[in-house]
């Protein structure tokens, strides 16, 4: 104990030294040029002394942001939920990936995801619109109602209008989903939890009634 007060000390009265000949420098600017050994010993419990951070004192090491379905979007920084729904609207699969991800390239993993049913329909908007996935809806025996773009070449004449109406229903099935303040406002950290979150709060849609004695 008297060796290390010895030496903040001398550390004091190195400082008190070198602040007139330096008036405008900041201690912890000082302190970085001072010899190694000065610290020795000392235990300041002023933080802001520190050269350099410090790893963190927890038995799992800080985890980045990588693989928790999160991303720049127009909306801000969120998560895009990829889900399919049945004729009444109900979420019955869904994948989670960063929100400036594209719904396209998630079209034929949205068929294979879900309970083993055979559809006959597949309907989506324009953003699933492409010719890839109308080739991968009809290669597993189910008829695409995906309207085409504006910019699309060889668009035939005609489009399942009444059929595409239904469309209407997953997005009242997400209405559903948003009245859970944890799935509006994403307040799981982790993808695993978020995806926990929502499968839970879908099974409770799929719930319609519930009898008690």
């Amino acid at each position: 104990m008297a060796r290390a007060a010895g030496t903040v000390r001398t550390l004091k009265q190195r400082l008190e030294t070198l602040r007139p000949l330096e008036q405008g420098r900041r201690i912890r600017g000082l302190l970085r040029h001072a010899r190694l050994h000065e610290f020795v010993g000392a235990s300041d419990p002023d933080v802001r002394f520190n050269d350099r951070a410090r790893a963190r004192i927890s038995r799992r090491s800080q985890r980045g942001q990588d693989a928790q379905a999160l991303g720049r979007s127009r909306g801000g920084f969120t998560t895009k939920i990829h889900a399919k729904s049945d004729a009444s609207g109900d979420i019955i699969a869904f994948d989670l990936t960063g929100g400036e991800a594209a719904d396209a390239p998630h079209f034929e993993t949205l068929l294979d995801i879900g309970p083993d049913i055979q559809p006959r329909v597949v309907i989506g908007d324009k953003g699933y619109a492409s010719k890839d996935n109308r080739a991968a809806a009809r290669s597993r025996g189910v008829a695409p109602v995906i309207p085409y773009k504006a910019n699309e070449k060889n668009k035939p004449a005609f489009f399942a209008r009444t059929l595409y109406k239904a469309r209407s229903r997953i997005e009242q099935g997400f209405g559903r989903l948003k009245r859970f303040k944890r799935i509006a406002l994403r307040c799981e950290k982790t993808a695993r939890n978020f995806r926990s979150i929502v499968s839970f709060a879908a099974g409770l849609c799929l719930i319609k009634f519930v009898h008690t004695a």
